[in-house]
């Protein structure tokens, strides 16, 4: 048994592992590389495998950074079997469809530059067609069911409270008449998410694959958080008068901030503004919240006792339109936006914040973890609230200085105010994770490999896991091999 790793590999995003047993080949996710412009292009392009050759894909769930690249391996002849959850197969449905429309939207204003310089036009990794016709090798199982992949694997998914439909991967692999136990994270949630049932124990593993997202950093209390958040509404809707923007992942991170806001508006803390999730694709992920409400925690259940909707309240619209999505840059009356991407990358979000930057009544909210790279990362880091290494800020090469940024080309001046909340992260902290690991008897685990995760983090995660008992902890880099 082979196991290489392929992406997410000392950084965050393009989780891809391949795991060999016998003659097949499983990969374990098959996420795309995000925040990182045409280098982005270049990773995903790059597998470092013969999509041909792979008979499964183990999808943990549909994130983009572990789920975005399969409408690729499917162009470049991919024809195995795609396993997962049947929540996570909806919610695929609709993010490898926009996924595909942003790439066509990019790729149309980049090739406008190539052609400025009479270079070649560049092409996108897959279009909406083929984002569709893949989701025909999918196969859904349910959690906590034993599904035979083929001979010798064994498949059990565990729900890994991360997001609606998240699993961890457990295999039991039989080789040669020795039975080995292969367990795979994909990502950690929380223990007390405002929407999520908390990460469930998952059978006792021989080696295990951990995520390191937040392998150094601890998280805010729950009240603290939701606290923070309307501190921020007032300060910003009510006493400036202004917009509040929210970058947010459409699928997770804005339904648990809609639900936060929802719960103030019952209990009258919320101010009478109005709120605009402005975003197709957190339109259709909602629907498919509603309809897995009994996959949702039981403060969920309870609040649907007297309200049918937690996702919905009489100051919320939920936009579609693109005009409609235009007009809130020349409305002037205060009002929260909640966009996506949650990076800042790309979306309707990254023309807010172009129009609204230069606002001393704007504050920019940052919700969730950004690439070093990327535009979210580059804001925080010019507010002093980044986690990017000194020196890595100083080697990237960049246009920005501490009072002006650089948005799709165009110099802005930095007047708005740039905030962070964490607690509303998908993503346990290194010791909610820790936590929830040591449920395993560690002493059992032979090896345990540290992925996705930025190097620091990943690193600190490691001293972490090596003082709660863990042994054999190794962090491995893109293209390592190991046998098992």
């Amino acid at each position: 048994m082979k196991l290489q790793f392929l992406g997410a590999a000392q950084e965050v995003t393009g989780s891809k592992h391949l795991l060999t047993v016998g003659r097949k080949h499983i990969l374990l996710d098959c996420g795309m590389y995000q925040g990182k412009g045409m280098d982005t292009d270049r990773a995903n392009r790059d597998l470092g495998f013969d999509p041909s050759e792979i008979d499964y894909i183990v999808l943990t769930h549909a994130h983009i950074d572990h789920s975005g690249l399969i409408p690729y391996l499917y162009r470049k002849g991919f024809k195995g079997t795609v396993v997962c959850t049947p929540a996570t197969k909806e919610l695929c449905s609709i993010m490898l469809l926009d996924t595909a429309y942003i790439q066509a939207l990019d790729i149309k204003w980049y090739n406008r530059k190539q052609q400025k310089k009479g270079l070649p036009p560049a092409d996108v990794l897959y279009d909406a067609q083929q984002a569709q016709r893949c989701m025909r090798l999918f196969k859904t199982v349910e959690y906590d069911r034993d599904y035979f992949l083929c001979e010798g694997v064994m498949l059990r998914f565990t729900d890994s409270g991360h997001m609606l439909g998240s699993a961890i991967a457990n295999f039991t692999i039989t080789e040669f008449g020795e039975v080995k136990h292969l367990a795979y994270t994909g990502d950690i949630g929380r223990p007390h998410s405002h929407i999520l049932c908390p990460p469930k124990p998952f059978p006792q593993c021989d080696y295990l694959i951990c995520e390191s997202t937040y392998g150094d950093r601890l998280h805010d209390e729950r009240e603290v958080t939701e606290n923070e958040l309307l501190e921020i509404v007032r300060d910003t809707c009510v006493k400036k008068q202004g917009k509040l923007i929210i970058p947010s992942f459409s699928v997770g991170r804005t339904q648990e901030i809609v639900y936060v806001l929802n719960n103030l508006y019952n209990a009258g803390f919320l101010p009478h503004v109005d709120v605009y999730v402005d975003s197709p694709l957190s339109v259709n992920a909602t629907e498919i919240f509603r309809q897995y409400t009994d996959q949702l925690n039981e403060e969920v259940q309870q609040v649907m006792r007297h309200d049918p909707d937690p996702f919905g309240f009489n100051t919320l619209h939920y936009i579609t339109d693109i005009r409609e999505s235009k007009r809130l840059n020349t409305d002037p009356r205060p009002a929260i936006i909640i966009s996506a991407s949650g990076m800042l990358e790309a979306g309707r979000v990254k023309h807010h914040v172009a129009n609204h930057i230069e606002d001393p009544r704007t504050t920019i909210l940052i919700v969730g973890y950004c690439t070093p790279t990327s535009l979210g990362a580059r804001l925080l880091n010019l507010a002093g609230l980044g986690d990017s290494p000194r020196a890595f800020i100083e080697n990237h090469t960049t246009t920005d200085s501490p009072k002006y940024i650089s948005i799709f080309g165009e110099e802005h001046k930095v007047r708005a105010d740039i905030r962070r909340i964490d607690g509303f992260s998908g993503h346990g902290d290194w010791k909610e994770m820790t936590d929830y690991l040591s449920t395993q008897d560690v002493t059992q685990i032979s090896h345990t490999f540290i992925v996705h995760g930025e190097q620091v983090a990943a690193e600190t995660y490691k001293d972490h896991l090596y003082e709660a008992g863990f042994r054999g902890i190794s962090i491995p880099k893109k293209g390592e091999e190991v046998e098992l």
